[in-house]
């Protein structure tokens, strides 16, 4: 975008969030310098009213002077998958629920060399594309670096020697800049000059659109500039602009002479105290500089005795130690020295400001950070698929789904940083194909189910930010929206129990999903009454298969579920592998084909440290409701109605019905023409034909 100028900062005073949209319109339009919001582009109201909010923070927060920032564009969500805040939650994306990044899916993936590629990496995150196209552009210019010998280390050499360009920018807009900060912006076309001689000799027709792009955006861009801050800006900087010394010799004669003054000081004093030490006589005679008295002569109080009288000399101070005294030539070249350092410092600030200037002037700087950060997060994708485990998906426009040995990669990092020979993690696949959409998935806790769902839409997430993804391969249809309920909270902030948190976010998925979304849900139901719970279960389930016809899986507790394969046509079910041995359950972290025959639920509360007694008492409670079940077989009558359907005869086959003086009362009634009082009559009469008179 068109970067405002480097002065529009003043042309708005802060004041406070506008309440109504002709401020809001107002406001964005004084701060960008034209005469209507209009200039600046199509805003609907909502969006001149948070831009306008946005700009009066960033004022606020920055003591009432806007940093440099381009014009507004307006966003949309066209081309972005969409992952609703519950998703992002419970996905732990680019930070953990905790506020950790360490332990998230960013953590994980990220090899980028500079902190701008680290935000590149997690806007791609948190942003994944729905364009195939774009995708595509995206794999196409990581497998570009990756096949060439030794470019990502060349590559990765360069940006680690990259400061981040935003950050100085940001600062020298605000009228916050350092001299270091001017070195950062030399550095960064220097390191933008390099990675187009690093790219140009490897580019030719077949180089990606991606990495052609990227050179283009990079080369001389800004090369007047690079110039100017090679030969104004010092090798060696200060921390601070008060410290001086930034500006390099040779580049303003005029700085250079008062610098040579200012400079030259201590010779001049080193001479001229040998020359009154011989003159007075006083060999242990010193010139000093003093906070309040300037440069002055210091002599042993014996010798100030003789001096006091020479008229050559003024007395400034005596102490225990030592007498001060001054001279015409002294006092002279105190002041001279004093003035160019001044006039140094002042010149020194003044060159500062018209680099500064210069720099806010040149609007290819922001293009050129972003390439550096793009070239960082191409060669950090690389860096993933480069030990073979990471694949390129194949994104295409359908709705196919397979993941094949699919892993997840946080919970993946976690086992090898542990360094256990023992820890390796159980890959599975994942098939979703348009005739078996729906995963029915059922086994105990504690054999990984949430862990494979979570994978599952990470996959998605990493194939559509462009990324690879930790599979042996992956063919994956677009998906438009992704929903993940993995585990359960509470909100009582607000007013919310687990369940009403589990019931709004259920609703927010079938509210939204469709036939190109991807769903993964845990335990829909299991926050009320056994029955309560499996109806919701069921239904949503139904909804979820036969209504929206999304990709799902929905993993349960409700074996009884299990039914529904028998009668939704494309619902596969799927189970956590558990083996016993000795007495003993073994998890064996594997998804496979069928049914759990049940949940393991004791085997998991005597893992959890449950008390044993407490245990061998659930477990005899449970042999007796189990038997009762058995014995009275009515534990679920709606699931015995599904496992064995009644089926109507065929129309050609079936008897006629006989109709009751009721149904003949009933069908022979018009509302439309009765009279009230006709009305009243029939009624009564419908009575007596029900009460069991006249049939």
């Amino acid at each position: 975008p068109d970067l405002i100028p480097p002065d529009y900062a003043s042309r708005l005073a802060p004041v406070a969030v506008p309440p109504t949209l002709d401020s809001a319109r107002t406001l964005v339009a004084r701060a960008y310098g034209v005469a209507q919001i209009d200039a600046l582009g199509d805003f609907p109201p909502e969006q001149a009213i948070a831009c306008a909010m946005a700009l009066n923070y960033v004022q606020r927060s920055q003591a009432g002077a806007l940093p440099r920032l381009s014009r507004p564009i307006p966003q949309g969500t066209d081309g972005v998958l969409g992952i609703d805040p519950a998703t992002r939650a419970s996905l732990d994306i680019l930070r953990t629920r905790d506020g950790e990044t360490k332990h998230s899916l960013l953590g994980a993936v990220t090899r980028t060399a500079t902190a701008a590629g680290s935000r590149l990496l997690a806007q791609w995150l948190a942003s994944p594309l729905t364009d195939a196209t774009a995708i595509t552009d995206r794999q196409n210019g990581w497998l570009w670096l990756q096949s060439i010998p030794g470019l990502s280390t060349a590559l990765g050499d360069i940006l680690r020697r990259t400061p981040d360009p935003a950050r100085a920018l940001g600062r020298i807009s605000a009228g916050r800049g350092q001299p270091r900060d001017l070195a950062a912006i030399r550095d960064t076309l220097i390191a933008a000059n390099d990675i187009t001689a690093l790219f140009q000799p490897a580019c030719d027709q077949n180089t990606p659109t991606l990495i052609r792009t990227l050179t283009a955006g990079l080369y001389g861009r800004a090369d007047t500039l690079l110039e100017q801050l090679q030969a104004a800006v010092a090798e060696t900087l200060p921390a601070r602009i008060e410290d001086g010394g930034f500006i390099a010799p040779g580049y303003n004669t005029e700085l250079d002479r008062y610098r040579g003054l200012r400079d030259e000081s201590r010779r001049i004093i080193a001479a001229m105290q040998g020359e009154l030490s011989e003159k007075f006589g006083v060999s242990n005679l010193k010139i000093k500089h003093h906070a309040q008295l300037g440069y002055v002569i210091e002599v042993p109080p014996a010798a100030g005795t003789k001096l006091r009288d020479n008229p050559e000399l003024s007395f400034r101070q005596g102490t225990a130690s030592l007498a001060r005294f001054s001279t015409e030539e002294l006092a002279s070249l105190d002041r001279a020295i004093l003035e160019a350092a001044d006039k140094a410092s002042a010149l020194e600030r003044r060159i500062f400001a018209e680099l500064c200037a210069r720099i806010l002037q040149t609007p290819a700087l922001d293009e050129v950070a972003e390439f550096l950060a793009l070239a960082d997060v191409l060669r950090s994708c690389g860096l993933l698929a480069e030990g073979g485990s990471w694949c390129r998906p194949t994104v295409t426009d359908g709705t196919e789904f397979s993941l094949v040995a699919c892993r997840h990669p946080v919970v993946e990092a976690a086992l090898a940083e542990s360094g256990s020979a023992d820890a390796r993690f159980i890959p599975n696949d994942c098939a979703l194909p348009p005739e078996h959409r729906a995963m029915l998935l059922t086994g105990p806790n504690m054999a990984g189910k949430s862990t494979f769902l979570r994978q599952t839409a990470l996959a998605v997430i990493l194939a559509q930010a462009g990324l690879p993804v930790p599979a042996k391969s992956a063919h994956i249809g677009v998906v438009d929206r992704l929903f993940s309920r993995v585990g359960g909270a509470d909100d009582l902030a607000r007013g919310r129990s687990t369940f009403m948190v589990e019931m709004t976010e259920t609703a927010a998925i079938l509210n939204q999903a469709g036939p190109k979304s991807l769903v993964v849900v845990d335990e829909i139901g299991r926050g009320t009454a056994t029955l309560d719970g499996l109806s919701i279960a069921w239904a949503t389930l139904e909804a979820l298969h036969t209504q929206l016809g999304s990709r799902t899986i929905f993993a349960t507790h409700f074996h009884e579920l299990g039914a529904l394969t028998e009668f939704l046509p494309r619902l596969a079910p799927y189970t956590m592998a558990v083996k016993e041995w000795r007495g003993e359950v073994i998890f064996q972290h594997e998804v496979r084909p069928g049914a759990a025959r049940k949940s393991w639920g004791l085997h998991v509360a005597k893992l959890a440290g449950i008390p044993q007694s407490v245990v061998n008492r659930a477990s005899r409670l449970l042999t007796q409701f189990e038997r009762e079940q058995a014995d009275s077989r009515s534990s679920l009558p709606l699931f015995e109605a599904v496992a064995e359907p009644e089926i109507p005869p065929a129309p050609e086959l079936a008897a006629p019905p006989i109709r009751t003086p009721l149904e003949d009362a009933i069908r022979a009634l018009n509302p439309d023409d009765l009279s009230p009082r006709d009305a009243l009559d029939a009624l009564y009469e419908l009575k007596r034909l029900a009460s069991g008179n006249g049939t």
